[in-house]
Order: C-alpha cells, then structure tokens, then sequence
C-alpha cells in the first residue's frame, strides 16, 4: 500500500508485545501496539528515518478478534461475524525527529449471511488465518462483504488517506 501512494520504504519486522493485558478498548488497544511496534523498530534504526507501526483488530460488540489461532478460532470468528456489522480498528504510529503521531481509525463493516458451506470453504482456502477476524476483504472474503462505511484501506490495515496527511504534515509530500 506504501508503495501505491509513491512511498519509499524498508520493512522491518517488530517484536513488540502485543498482548492486551490492561483490557483497553480497540481504539486505545491499536494505538498502543502500533506505538509499541514504532518504538521497537525506531530504537533499532537511524535517528532521522520516519517509522510507521501499524495494527489492526476487528471489534464486535465489546469482543476484540485479532488474528484467529488456528482453523476452528476462524470459523467461530466468521460464524460471529455473519450477517453483522462490526469495527475494524486500526492503529497508526508515525514516529519523525522533529514530531510524531498516534491515531486510531475506525471502519465499519457489514458481513453478509454466511453459510456453514461458505465458512468451511473458506478457511480451507487459508487466507483468514492470518487475517483480523479471519477475513481479508482485498482478496477473497470480498464476497462477504456487504456493506463499509469508512476507510477501505483501514480495513486492509493501513488508513492511507489519514497516513497520507500526517506523512505531508511531516514533509513527505504525496499527491
């Protein structure tokens, strides 16, 4: 997604903690692991880079799903999911020298009625595995989808037009 706004980049993996021990809600929850995961990447590198973290979670209710742990936390997260409508949250951190931001943006995202066939087939496929509520809606959990109000590309997990501002504001300019 970086490099379709014209940003030059390197990725470099973060090994920050990413457990909710506190019982944050999604919005403060994102914020801090995307803040956490800026941290860790911005103290093993050059003072003068832009790091961006980022991390995402699908919210029902008061219930957070993060990436399920196996096939069967999928399927319970799409049979959840079926036929509602939930948040995705994502966290964005953008750590400068000479400022930085922390941001959550919120999604809204309708599910269509999903059948036990449908679901099966689905997680036999793979992709949710490592998917936020076990669905991805760029690649074939499209078809669930029924309706998004908000930010497309936040529900991908990296709110582009919002990153996209505060890259400007840092003097990254982008179209």
């Amino acid at each position: 997604m970086l490099k379709q706004i014209g940003v030059s980049f390197r990725v470099i993996p973060s090994e920050a903690d990413e457990t909710n021990t506190t019982g944050l809600q999604p919005a403060e929850y994102v914020k801090q692991c995307a803040l956490a995961k800026a941290k860790a990447v911005a103290a093993q590198g050059n003072q003068d880079d832009i790091v961006i973290g980022a991390d995402t979670v699908v919210a029902l209710a008061e219930v957070m799903f993060g990436k399920p742990t196996g096939a069967v936390d999928a399927v319970q997260m799409l049979q959840k999911l079926s036929g509602r409508t939930h948040s995705v949250w994502s966290g964005l951190a953008v750590l400068a020298p000479q400022r930085s931001f922390v941001t959550a943006v919120e999604t809204k995202v309708t599910l269509a009625e999903l059948s036990a066939q449908q679901i099966e087939r689905y997680v036999a496929s793979g992709e949710p595995l490592d998917k936020a509520g076990a669905y991805a809606i760029q690649g074939l959990g499209a078809v669930f989808v029924k309706r998004i109000d908000g930010c497309y590309y936040n529900v991908v997990g990296l709110p582009l037009q919002v990153l996209s501002c505060q890259l400007n504001e840092l003097g990254v300019l982008l179209p």
